[in-house]
């Protein structure tokens, strides 16, 4: 390869990587913007965080941040690893942030207005904490309290692949 190959080939690589390096820096400025525009951090979950308890609702669980609205309120934020997903917070993570959300509420009697979802490649989500949202928790919470009725139908590709295959009553493959 000839000198002038290689100066391009290097040219290209560092531009590269200062592209890399502004991308990055930008989402960590619009992570920063978003959580000044929340209010001030009043916790977060390192590993020793405060957990969260309610001996009313039987829950309990640990948001990985809290903020402090200016209004004095705590809003529950929720970090994910994953990317985005197309089609919106999954009902899995809604329910999560609407426990921590109810959870909250108990410890500081104020409701918050909302929680947040954050995703690794920085997609948020603003998840509604309302009256709507409490009944629909409040409706699961009290279906995982009922005894189990049978009515699983399994699945022999997702029996196959489940943690709980070994311990479960409606699997449809052996262990």
């Amino acid at each position: 390869m000839d000198p002038p190959s290689v100066i391009v080939l290097l040219a290209a690589g560092v531009a590269a990587g200062g592209v890399a390096l502004a991308t990055a820096a930008a989402l960590a400025l619009g992570r920063r913007r978003r959580d000044r525009a929340l209010g001030p951090l009043v916790a977060i979950d390192a590993g020793d965080a405060l957990t969260l308890r309610s001996t009313r609702y039987r829950l309990s669980g640990r948001p990985d941040v809290l903020r402090r609205l200016p209004d004095g309120r705590v809003v529950p934020i929720e970090l994910k690893s994953r990317a985005t997903p197309a089609a919106g917070p999954t009902a899995s993570h809604r329910v999560q942030v609407w426990a921590y959300c109810l959870l909250v509420e108990e410890a500081t009697g104020r409701a918050p207005p909302f929680g947040v979802i954050r995703y690794g490649d920085g997609g948020e989500f603003r998840v509604p904490w309302s009256p709507r949202a409490r009944a629909e928790l409040l409706r699961l919470r009290a279906e995982i309290d009922r005894p189990y009725d049978g009515s699983a139908t399994p699945s022999r590709a997702k029996c196959a692949r489940c943690g709980w295959r070994e311990v479960c009553d409606a699997r449809a493959v052996g262990p």
